[in-house]
């Protein structure tokens, strides 16, 4: 029994198919490569707070809580910061960026203890709000030189709040007006990555 040579017309149609298969795969990669390099990403991808670029370097700061005790980054414990440079004085807008960084960090759940909420005091009076219940995992620091590291920290208008990856980079920063449901968001997001 022997094979039959494929007619004119078959020859056509497999050419058809075999474009038709190259065109989708490379088409899709060079779509895929064009929405890369255009810095065009779906909503859910992107983060809410402010990329920093370039990121603000915290490694080598010798951070201490206000009764004396040294704060080790230990980027072997994968724990991410969320550092809020407090006033001397907190007021009302204060309290109400304390009780969100509260509430934030109790939506994350079981992961919230791989994240570390860091007061970081500009002035020795400086305490966290009293009558609102403080995280488990939160420091105050005392005032250092490295406060001074953080992108815009004395704009005015606010606390700003800021996000430390877990090797000391200040990656992610809020504006002093920005609705915190965006942290949480990114804080999920990053804490899934590990």
């Amino acid at each position: 029994m022997s094979e039959q040579a494929p007619t004119d017309p078959q020859r056509g149609r497999n050419r058809l198919t075999l474009i038709a298969i190259l065109v989708l795969f490379f088409g899709s990669m060079a779509v895929a490569g064009l929405l890369r390099f255009a810095d065009i990403h779906p909503a859910a991808t992107r983060q809410k707070g402010e990329l920093l670029d370039p990121y603000a370097d915290l490694r080598d700061a010798r951070l201490r809580e206000l009764d004396g005790r040294a704060y080790a980054w230990t980027p072997i414990h994968r724990t991410w910061r969320i550092v809020v440079p407090a006033p001397a004085e907190c007021d009302d807008a204060c309290r109400r960026r304390a009780h969100d960084i509260g509430v934030v960090w109790e939506v994350l759940g079981k992961e919230s203890q791989r994240v570390d909420v860091l007061w970081w005091c500009g002035a020795a009076a400086c305490r966290w709000p009293q009558g609102l219940p403080a995280p488990s995992t939160v420091h105050v620091l005392a005032n250092d030189p490295a406060r001074a590291r953080l992108p815009r920290v004395d704009v005015g208008g606010g606390l700003p709040v800021y996000v430390v990856d877990p090797n000391g980079f200040v990656v992610l920063r809020y504006a002093p007006d920005t609705d915190l449901a965006g942290l949480r968001e990114d804080l999920t997001r990053l804490l899934k990555l590990q």
